[in-house]
């Protein structure tokens, strides 16, 4: 999913359909746009960024408290509407670009971090949020709708089905807040699946110290490639099997039962890099 919309404020000349390829969903019920911001406490001094604002269903909203709203938008159609619409409401900057190729860093300012919000689109979701852990040296929160499955995967705990590459990635380096979740019918067209709004926010300091952060992210990624598979199997080309026993960590364990502080120990324990 992708945009938001107020259909209220979309006359039939600024009419858009929403575009499949870019899976777009527009948000117009306003109990959940005012839910949405009331979580999002803007303040008029904050460096917001939105995400793929669509017809400005919270970009207006924002704009009224903020005076002043970067955006990245991809649709060049929806980018006229928005020019056109937002200047009752304050200045909107957007740049016209693909979100999971933008550099965020260009938006960062001295002292004012960036906070992120917006409706992710299903189909790009968890590469986009992989591109943005690149960029949480100058992020200070991020309040996202995504598709409810993924945003359970994020908070998802060890020892359950839908811990993951992405639970433990996201977990590393952010808190994870599940908020609340969003019905399908508060988006024109209505997508087929619920959706949820998740508050993350980068870690003021690391669970552990990480000898190579490039080859943490390629264990967890290995070893839910083959996640029914036990450690000596998967890493039997990095570790043997009394490496691992050395560790504290049972050879025979499966990813889905090891902590975060368990994939630190392994990454830090590997000296020859992960393919």
């Amino acid at each position: 999913m992708s945009s938001y919309s107020d259909n209220s404020k979309i006359s039939p000349n600024n009419a858009h359909q929403a575009r499949k390829r870019f899976g777009q969903n527009f948000l117009h019920d306003q109990n959940i746009i005012h839910k949405i911001i009331h979580a999002i406490q803007p303040k008029k001094s904050q460096n917001i960024v939105e995400i793929g604002p669509g017809q400005g269903a919270l970009s207006y909203p924002l704009l009224d408290t903020l005076g002043k709203l970067t955006a990245v938008e991809i649709d060049r159609d929806l980018i006229a509407i928005l020019n056109r619409q937002s200047t009752e409401h304050g200045k909107l900057i957007i740049h016209e670009a693909d979100a999971l190729k933008f550099n965020f860093h260009q938006l960062a300012k001295t002292g004012n971090k960036l906070r992120l919000v917006g409706n992710l689109p299903y189909n790009i979701s968890t590469p986009l949020i992989f591109h943005l852990l690149e960029f949480l040296d100058v992020i200070d929160d991020m309040h996202f709708m995504l598709q409810k499955e993924v945003v359970q995967r994020m908070a998802a705990e060890p020892n359950t089905k839908i811990y993951g590459r992405l639970s433990v990635m996201l977990q590393w380096y952010c808190d994870v807040d599940y908020l609340f979740d969003i019905p399908a019918n508060a988006f024109i067209p209505a997508p087929k699946i619920v959706s949820s709004l998740v508050r993350l926010r980068p870690k003021a300091q690391p669970l552990s110290t990480l000898n190579n952060p490039d080859q943490f992210a390629k264990l967890v990624r290995r070893v839910f490639q083959q996640r029914r598979k036990t450690l000596r199997n998967t890493l039997k080309q990095y570790l043997t099997e009394a490496d691992i026993q050395a560790l504290g960590i049972a050879p025979t364990a499966r990813p889905e039962t090891l902590s975060l502080l368990d994939f630190a120990t392994l990454s830090n324990a590997i000296k020859v890099p992960i393919q």
